[in-house]
């Protein structure tokens, strides 16, 4: 027995030490954080994934027309946006991560002196910048280094609009032919609507409810933004729940004990994902064993609504608010040491309840315990309306009793987001906690007509669609445009 199992591990390192050698490279992170052999886990990792509007393979050859006709890609026009841009931040000790996702449409300053536009557009004004430098536009080492200084613009942008909250240190990009690869490789990955859907232009048609998707239903899902409810940002949460349960499916014992499913994985990553230079996917994959699949949460940056600018409809924010939503969430708490015993024994302290200061940072997850479908994310939306930063909503045991849960010292905090709920709540002491984190546990006895009234709204925002917040000042807290997902399990969307 254990000579099988050290043989089994033996072949699963020989396979993620394949990808090191086959994968294809990009230098487009300092050496400084990318040099090879840095364990990313020894200190916080930030990856900015990215996914690219390209009709081309990892290796810059343009895709089959038979697989643009099968992924509903269209012609081979050689578009450069970034259509999607996810901020995947790990903390030290590698046991949690969060995923902000960044709208296409978002309104920022470019970097590289290119003004501002659409944040999808940093990647191919440098492009094309560089490429009008070249002697030979059309040959490939021009369009690779026109793709290299690209994505060194991209990051640039990314790391201008979220100020001095993370210095990027990985870079993971995948074009239109990932997810047919990837998601056929491990068998699909399951995912739920909420009503039925039938889109020509991406190709989705899929019922309501659970279903498992692969291949080119798997781009159509995530591909699609005409006919939703909230466009573009509805795109973002089927991405997010997307990415979560392909999070889930890979980390499962049942593709990493699987060595058909894991070669096919590490095939299909070789032909369609670019990785940084200096990343060590063997070291990577061994560190996030730690990283149970249902710790992943996912968020969208704060925004203020849609506008039309140059002719261009676009995504207003403020880059303040969201640097400050970036920084709450990526700020990792380190425990401090006990202090040493003192030899002079002393009676245990009371402890005592610390009024917290209006400028309090405190994160509230909310779990559901009621009968009443999407109570959680509702009452989360207005507690961020209210200043609380975000944490994660879900579901729990059925209870009776509504109770919050606060970090033994910290009640001030719980009594501050029970007086903006109504009061109706059992105070519990929870050491597991962080601290300036309260756990809002809401059972039968909450009353869910106070519950509409808060949030407004009970249907779209209850269901993981995004919705758009006020903006009352530059210095209140960040608000997220949509409720946060996890990984762990299969969450509804539009």
């Amino acid at each position: 027995m254990s000579v099988a199992v050290l043989s089994a591990s033996g072949i699963v390192y020989a396979k993620f030490n394949d990808v090191n050698e086959g994968v294809v490279t990009t230098d487009v992170i300092s050496p400084e954080v990318s040099k090879p052999g840095v364990k990313p886990l020894d200190g916080a990792v930030d990856i900015l994934l990215v996914g690219m509007d390209s009709r081309e393979d990892a290796y810059g050859n343009p895709l089959p027309k038979e697989v643009r006709d099968l992924l509903h890609a269209g012609v081979n026009y050689g578009e450069r946006n970034t259509d999607t841009m996810i901020l995947v931040h790990i903390p030290v000790d590698g046991r949690r991560a969060v995923a902000i996702s960044f709208p296409r449409d978002t309104y920022a300053e470019i970097a590289g002196g290119f003004g501002k536009h659409k944040l999808n557009s940093a990647f191919v004004y440098k492009y094309n910048d560089v490429l009008r430098g070249e002697k030979s536009p059309t040959d490939k080492q021009a369009m690779e280094k026109a793709k290299q200084e690209g994505r060194k613009n991209l990051i640039a942008t990314i790391e201008g609009l979220i100020g001095k909250a993370v210095t990027i240190d990985r870079y993971a990009e995948v074009n239109l032919g990932s997810f047919y690869e990837i998601t056929k490789a491990i068998g699909g990955v399951d995912v739920c609507l909420n009503n039925p859907v039938d889109e020509w232009r991406s190709g989705a048609r899929f019922p309501a409810g659970r279903q498992t998707i692969e291949g080119a239903a798997a781009l159509s899902f995530v591909r699609q933004r005409y006919e939703l409810p909230n466009g573009d940002l509805d795109r973002i949460v089927r991405q997010q729940v997307f990415i979560g349960a392909l999070a889930h499916k890979v980390l499962s014992t049942g593709v990493l004990t699987d060595l058909t499913k894991l070669n096919n994985l590490i095939e299909a990553i070789k032909k369609s994902v670019v990785l940084s230079t200096g990343w060590d996917v063997t070291t990577f994959a061994q560190q996030m064993q730690g990283l149970s699949s249902g710790a992943i949460d996912f968020h969208t940056i704060p925004t203020l609504g849609g506008a039309k600018i140059g002719g261009a409809d676009v995504i207003r924010i403020d880059p303040k608010q969201v640097n400050e939503f970036v920084t709450s969430l990526t700020r990792d708490e380190r425990t401090a040491p006990p202090s040493p015993p003192s030899s002079e024994a002393k009676p245990p302290a009371t402890p005592t309840t610390v009024p917290p200061k209006s400028d309090t940072k405190v994160t509230v997850d909310v779990r559901n315990a009621s009968g009443e479908a999407g109570l959680a994310a509702a009452v989360q939306n207005i507690l961020t309306g209210k200043g609380f930063l975000p944490g994660a909503v879900g579901d729990a045991v059925p209870q009776r009793t509504s109770t919050l849960f606060y970090r033994p010292g910290e009640q001030a905090n719980a009594e501050r987001v029970s007086g903006e709920l109504g009061g109706q709540f059992k105070l519990t002491a929870d050491a597991s906690l962080k601290t300036g984190q309260v756990r809002a546990v809401l059972g039968d006895d909450f009353p869910t007509a106070m519950g509409r009234a808060l949030a407004g709204q009970t249907g779209p925002a209850a269901q993981g669609s995004p919705t758009t917040p006020s903006r009352t000042s530059s210095s209140a807290p960040p608000a997220p445009s949509a409720p946060p997902i996890n990984a762990n399990g299969v969450t509804c969307v539009n």
